[in-house]
């Protein structure tokens, strides 16, 4: 039997969105996720060794970023994306097998690799594969739910690590966390991938970053878009690390603080689901959403009340949706040949205005309490609706 044309992309949809779904899925069930600080202190580390951990984590991922980025360009996408988990795999087998702070380091080094290769390289073979079936519409909507899928996959292993730890304790959780990892790289070799390589042609991964790079200084279009990225996703993913001091508080039991930051995840997870409707906002709408989003981060951060914690969720929603259609608005913007280049350029820079936000957050919080410090951190939502619609009205003149 033959397929018409519009059951052949039909099928190739579906193939391509359940492995998506699947991988982002497995790569954050991670059940070493809750209880990894807890492994480093009860192996006797102490709190600067524990935090030049995390720093060794977040320094491997700023150093990888954009060559990773290039590489995907250069060779197989889905070549990287099974290696990725496999590397994270193997870091954490280390730290189960013989924990020390040398084995956490090279721990950490794997994992800051393994998640290196994997940013840039999926959403370039995503988009690419799309458009290759005409479906290139449909990105906003697919990669919303794959953002979806993988805060399901953090909930779950944190539902999980409880039980899981109560019996096996470290092992049982590092073996779980070990397995998923290779069931994640098992399920990337599941990902399409049709698109002429750079290597193929002749291209070496130094040509590929250099061609990748000086697109941002001939493209006015592609460099706006690029640094809208960092502009709306760093202040509220460094906020969420800091939520569970915010809502405790409010004056909340201890014990209710996790069911109040599930609310929170709850609004992010509605936010990446909306993501396909959303797409038609334009800039103005986006302008709006990101000033409607900030204002309720700030309303609920100082109000100290349940309802409060209910704003911010909103906000956060409003964020991750915000974060979805600005990456959209880059994959629109850039061709195949530096799609993963300039996505890792832009996660290059999420990073670091991440790690700048921690650092304002340390400073602000001596002398200020949560509330205060969040409703600060929520004036930079409202300069970048500004700049978004005054880019607008400028565009819109004559």
């Amino acid at each position: 039997m033959t397929l018409s044309p519009a059951r052949v992309p039909a099928t190739g949809v579906r193939r391509l969105t359940r492995t998506l779904y699947g991988y982002a899925f497995l790569d954050d069930f991670v059940l070493l996720y809750p209880v990894y600080a807890l492994l480093f202190a009860d192996t006797g580390m102490s709190l600067w060794q524990i935090s030049s951990l995390f720093a060794l984590w977040s320094i491997t991922g700023v150093v990888l970023e954009v060559p990773s980025g290039a590489w995907a360009d250069a060779v197989s996408r889905r070549r990287l994306l099974w290696t990725g988990p496999l590397l994270t795999a193997a870091g954490f087998a280390l730290w189960v097998a013989v924990p020390s702070y040398g084995a956490f380091a090279v721990g950490f080094i794997l994992w800051g690799a393994g998640g290196a290769l994997g940013s840039g390289a999926l959403e370039a073979l995503v988009y690419d594969e799309l458009d290759r079936l005409c479906a290139a519409d449909r990105y906003a909507r697919i990669m919303g739910r794959a953002r979806a899928a993988r805060l399901l996959g953090t909930v779950a292993s944190i539902g999980l690590a409880g039980p899981v730890f109560a019996q096996g304790g470290y092992a049982a959780v590092g073996a779980a966390s070990f397995l998923a990892c290779v069931l994640t790289a098992v399920t990337a070799t599941r990902f399409p991938e049709h698109r002429v390589r750079a290597d193929d042609a002749g291209d070496t991964w130094a040509a590929t970053l250099r061609t990748g790079l000086a697109g941002l200084r001939g493209d006015r279009s592609v460099r706006g878009a690029l640094l809208l990225i960092p502009a709306v996703a760093a202040v509220w993913g460094a906020l969420d690390e800091y939520t569970p001091l915010l809502v405790r508080d409010i004056g909340v039991a201890e014990a209710t603080v996790p069911y109040l930051i599930m609310l929170i995840w709850a609004g992010v997870t509605l936010g990446s689901l909306l993501a396909g409707p959303a797409e038609r906002l334009g800039t103005s709408g986006l302008a709006m959403l990101l000033a409607g989003a900030a204002l309720a981060l700030a309303v609920g951060a100082v109000s100290r009340s349940l309802a409060g914690i209910a704003l911010v969720s909103l906000a956060f929603a409003g964020f991750q949706l915000a974060e979805v259609l600005a990456d959209v608005r880059l994959q629109h913007r850039i061709d195949e040949s530096r799609r993963a280049t300039l996505t890792s350029v832009a996660s290059l820079g999420t990073e670091l205005a991440t790690v700048a936000t921690f650092g304002v957050y340390a400073l602000l919080g001596t002398d200020l309490p949560h509330g205060t410090v969040f409703a600060v951190l929520a004036f930079p939502y409202l300069v970048t609706a500004l700049a978004l619609a005054r880019a607008r009205a400028a565009k819109g003149r004559p």
